[in-house]
């Protein structure tokens, strides 16, 4: 798959090493890119990854990755700062949506360019803050504990109650990921949440931050946070949640900036209430 586009832009698919290249530009935009995302975004879906290139050298980029056969996830939308405005940024998106085929897309669109969403078909859901706090030093309950590999099935089969999609792949690496920490709350053999936090390029950034009520959220909170309180730590919250707010805002953290999640159509009900943090704002 390739186009182009004027300055004889190029737009073909990219590979995991060029992911140093994309997240290098989200960290410029202060997105504040997980150190190791790559591997665990690349597993879902390989071919999902574009970069737009003149002469060679990469000067746009946008991901479109699949979920089964209904769901595709729009990230990772960048172009270099000194070459905006030529119209790279919307040849490298019309080149990679065809990959999404007829799939209703989601996407987590900052400010400056929800607009352009809508006029490209996408309608708001909700809005998601980023909250950022120092981490405060909090009672770990007992029940709460690392991650261990006889939990995948058990927490991936949660994972899909509070996501618009499976994500098996996905999640096999997430979890294990080279600085992830994950850690889950069971009731008996019932996950009653599960959370990450991982190493990010500003600081480390909780997602997801999945529980079936504030108590178990603040557990898994506690946990998460454990190893780095008194640090700056990021987590992204969908405002609808009212209790994931307060959960933030409780922590001492406060709002930095907000995106909307947006779609081109209907998505696979799931259980909203669940989502005190959102996993990433490029993957979903």
């Amino acid at each position: 798959m390739a186009s182009s586009a004027p300055e004889d832009l190029v737009v073909t698919r990219a590979g995991l090493d060029d992911w140093p290249v994309i997240s290098g530009w989200a960290a410029d935009e202060s997105w504040n890119p997980g150190l190791a995302d790559g591997p665990a975004f690349f597993a879902q879906d390989p071919d999902g990854f574009f970069l737009g290139r003149i002469a060679g050298e990469p000067v746009s980029a946008i991901s479109v990755v699949n979920y089964g056969t209904d769901y595709a996830f729009l990230g990772c939308y960048l172009v270099r700062p000194d070459l905006r405005g030529r119209g790279h940024g919307l040849t490298t998106w019309k080149t990679a949506l065809a990959h999404a085929g007829s799939r209703t897309i989601g996407l987590d669109g900052v400010v400056a360019q929800q607009d352009n969403y809508r006029r490209s078909g996408f309608e708001l859901a909700h809005r998601t803050a980023r909250f950022t706090g120092t981490a405060p030093a909090l009672e770990v309950p007992a029940d709460v504990r690392a991650v261990r590999s006889e939990d995948l099935a058990d927490i991936t089969a949660y994972d899909g109650t509070c996501t618009p999609a499976d994500r098996p792949r996905f999640l096999a690496h997430w979890l294990t990921g080279s600085g992830h920490h994950a850690v889950v709350r069971r009731s008996g053999d019932r996950v009653t949440g599960y959370g990450v936090i991982r190493p990010g390029h500003d600081c480390p950034r909780i997602g997801p931050l999945f529980a079936d009520t504030a108590e178990d959220a603040r557990a898994v909170f506690a946990a998460l946070t454990a190893d780095v309180a008194g640090r700056e730590v990021a987590i992204d919250v969908p405002e609808p949640n009212a209790a994931a707010v307060a959960l933030a805002e409780e922590a001492g953290f406060t709002p930095s900036f907000e995106t909307a999640r947006m779609y081109t159509g209907p998505v696979r009900p799931y259980a909203e209430e669940r989502v005190f943090g959102v996993t990433t704002l490029e993957l979903g």
